[in-house]
């Protein structure tokens, strides 16, 4: 019996990003632009104040060198957890709807008073996630090896 592939085992190693304040959050929220995932993917663990995605994130940061070498695009599956939270709601989404498939399109900081906030997780078609939240603490870390876009093509967004 084999072992599934890791990151170890290739030259890549997959990301594991930390967001602690505004300008981390910005380079996380610009790394999962256009990940998608099935709405049974979210977490949302109360006694542990954690909720998390699991991602099929677009590598965005792979994306110029895959168009200069004509190489295909890749995705990943990433999980993006934020912790410290105190409140989950969500509008615009059946979360009933098991075949529901999400596209992330970014994650902003409202900042509250002493460091605390909400981040708003904008979904495309109108959804969207909010989390009340004690501080910025979020990660995003890559959980497989890299894989073929089924698309092929890289997201593209209207100007």
């Amino acid at each position: 019996m084999s072992d599934d592939a890791r990151f170890e085992d290739g030259a890549e190693r997959g990301l594991r990003l930390r967001a602690e304040d505004a300008e981390d959050l910005k380079v996380v929220s610009s790394l999962i632009q256009d990940a998608v995932f099935p709405v049974g993917e979210m977490s949302w663990t109360p006694s542990k104040r954690r909720f998390a995605l699991l991602l099929n994130r677009f590598r965005w940061e792979d994306a110029p060198k895959a168009r200069r070498l004509g190489r295909e695009f890749e995705r990943v599956r990433s999980v993006l957890a934020f912790d410290d939270v105190k409140k989950v709601a969500s509008s615009g989404l059946d979360r009933s709807d098991a075949g529901l498939v999400l596209s992330l399109l970014s994650v902003a900081w409202l900042p509250g008073e002493d460091g605390a906030g909400r981040f708003e997780l904008t979904l495309a078609g109108d959804g969207a996630l909010a989390l009340d939240v004690e501080c910025i603490n979020v990660t995003l870390q890559d959980v497989t090896r890299p894989y073929v876009a089924p698309s092929g093509q890289a997201p593209e967004h209207p100007e």
